[in-house]
């Protein structure tokens, strides 16, 4: 695929951003939600080429735009596959919080996991550690592990790990370690991405989110090098009967990096929606904002971060 296509994706990373950040702190999620969807199906439309959703915004019954199965683009070539998501963490962007991105990956058709709607158990890291995990071990042995591969001692180990209610076993056997613990309210995409990125300051993540943020994660993961594991954790038979129609036969196999997102044709692309981790946010001044977006490729393992002025006289905010 042409290299020039990743530098596409940003356009619309960055549309879907700049719509939503507008609605930063007003407490409407879902209007925050529709202006980055409304935005990125229609940045989609200036990019020549032929894609299908395959991790959306939820099936064609549950969304008006970007549901799996539509098709986006301009057409003509490649053919690809398009995992996305216009807003990732609705409510740090409803109530001021940090991580917010918009987000999309690309990949020739077939390489991407078609997740269903649930939850993932979830582990990941850097290159260094990338053989050190394994979710068939105990919390508290990925923990030791991990910190053996990066040559750290186990104190000095940070874990990002999501805030829930169900993590409080989890993050009382990590605290059993000596490890330190980083706990965010919303965001594991750009957390997962930020255990394999230098100057992060976090190296492993662990715990249970959603599904297609992990495939999402696992792109990314592809292209800086990282590595991720992931088990399906359904909520009711109805999740399961809709993940097999979705081409999920093992419900309860660990699934890999590769089986979650393969090849060395992935394309990613986020921009951030407020500040966290990894991106800056969407910073408004008289007449127009700055951006900040990541690209990368797996190909080459190019990271780029590129930071953009727009002047909405001279090009309108969508």
């Amino acid at each position: 695929m042409d290299r020039n296509l990743a530098l596409e994706l940003v356009r619309v990373t960055e549309a879907a951003a700049l719509s939503c950040a507008q609605w930063m702190g007003k407490g409407d999620a879902n209007s925050a939600d529709a202006a980055a969807v409304q935005a990125m199906r229609r940045a989609f439309d200036s990019i020549r080429f032929d894609g299908t959703v395959v991790i959306g915004e939820g099936e064609r019954d549950e969304a008006p735009m970007l549901f799996i199965g539509e098709k986006v683009g301009a057409g003509g070539n490649p053919e690809v596959d398009i995992a996305l998501d216009p807003l990732e963490c609705t409510n740090s962007v409803a109530y001021g919080r940090n991580n917010a991105l918009a987000v999309v990956a690309l990949a020739p058709k077939g390489c991407f996991l078609h997740a269903p709607d649930t939850y993932m158990e979830k582990i990941a890291v850097g290159a260094k550690a990338a053989d050190a995990i394994d979710l068939n071990k105990s919390v508290e042995q990925n923990v030791r592990d991990v910190a053996d591969a990066l040559g750290m001692h186990v104190e000095k180990l940070t874990v990002v790990i999501l805030e829930r209610d169900r993590h409080k076993d989890l993050i009382a056997k990590v605290r059993s370690t000596g490890a330190r613990i980083h706990l965010i309210l919303d965001g594991d995409v750009s957390a997962a991405i930020a255990t394999a990125l230098p100057d992060t300051g976090i190296d492993l993540l662990l715990g249970t989110g959603g599904a297609p943020e992990g495939v999402l994660a696992a792109a990314a993961l592809q292209c800086v090098g990282g590595a991720m594991q992931g088990r399906l954790r359904f909520r009711n038979d109805e999740e399961i009967q809709r993940a097999r129609k979705m081409g999920v036969t093992d419900i309860d196999k660990i699934l890999t990096l590769d089986d979650l997102a393969r090849g060395n044709q992935i394309m990613f692309c986020a921009t951030g929606v407020t500040s966290g981790d990894m991106l800056k946010g969407v910073r408004f001044f008289s007449g127009g904002a700055w951006t900040h977006s990541l690209v990368m490729r797996a190909k080459t393992g190019t990271i780029r971060y590129i930071e953009t002025q727009h002047f909405f006289d001279r090009k309108p905010i969508y």
